[in-house]
């Protein structure tokens, strides 16, 4: 989880009591910029929780590519394990948590497929060798030996010393929307301040609660 790339921010609300924060879009990035300024490694990185169809739970870390008010964007094979739970049943959670500030965010909703144009502008800012992965790799699949994934990119790069890289077919990106958004921030003695913003669908104005730690 290396490669970078910009994000869109809307306003940012970084001043004064957080849980003054009348939505949670200004907040969040406000607490980006402050977790890019003070966390050592991916900032942007976080957990995604999704379901499989057996109903068990299944978490791993990815790297959020881009949000706005329409939601966080994350990118990944379509066949991956994640992609295949996505397909069966679209929603998930979210989980960021920068330790060097003692804050998380809690976000969960539901998932809807990027554009065919949004998940080719972000592929095309990726470096070379991480394009070329994306084609090389099954991912999720069995590998029999490091030296046979070694051998796909081999193969991979061979095909592409000249020119750009195009984007796999069974590459994309998935947009969540939130439903529900918390903001956690440790306070002395466990007596932690918690936020929540609650909506029933994405065109209802958000409801804010302070809850108990």
């Amino acid at each position: 989880m290396t490669d970078q790339a910009s994000m869109k921010h809307p306003i940012e609300l970084t001043s004064g009591d957080f849980t003054a924060a009348e939505e949670p879009f200004g907040l969040f990035a406000g607490w980006l910029s402050e977790a890019q300024a003070s966390e050592p490694n991916d900032p942007n990185a976080m957990a995604l929780a999704t379901v499989d169809a057996d109903g068990l739970p299944d978490v791993r870390m990815v790297l959020m590519k881009g949000f706005d008010a329409a939601g966080f964007v994350f990118y990944s094979h379509l066949a991956s394990q994640k992609g295949r739970e996505l397909a069966g049943n679209p929603r998930a959670a979210l989980l960021f948590h920068w330790k060097s500030l003692r804050r998380q965010v809690r976000i969960r909703g539901s998932v809807t497929p990027v554009s065919d144009a949004e998940a080719d502008a972000y592929f095309a800012t990726r470096p070379k060798q991480a394009q070329i992965g994306a084609w090389a790799s099954k991912q999720s699949q069995p590998l029999e030996s490091r030296f046979a994934f070694e051998q796909a990119i081999a193969k991979v790069a061979a095909r592409h010393v000249l020119g750009e890289v195009p984007r796999p077919p069974g590459w994309s990106g998935w947009r969540l929307t939130p439903l529900r958004i918390e903001f956690w921030h440790d306070r002395p003695f466990r007596l932690h301040d918690r936020v929540e913003f609650r909506r029933d669908n994405p065109d209802m104005a958000w409801t804010k609660t302070r809850m108990y730690p």
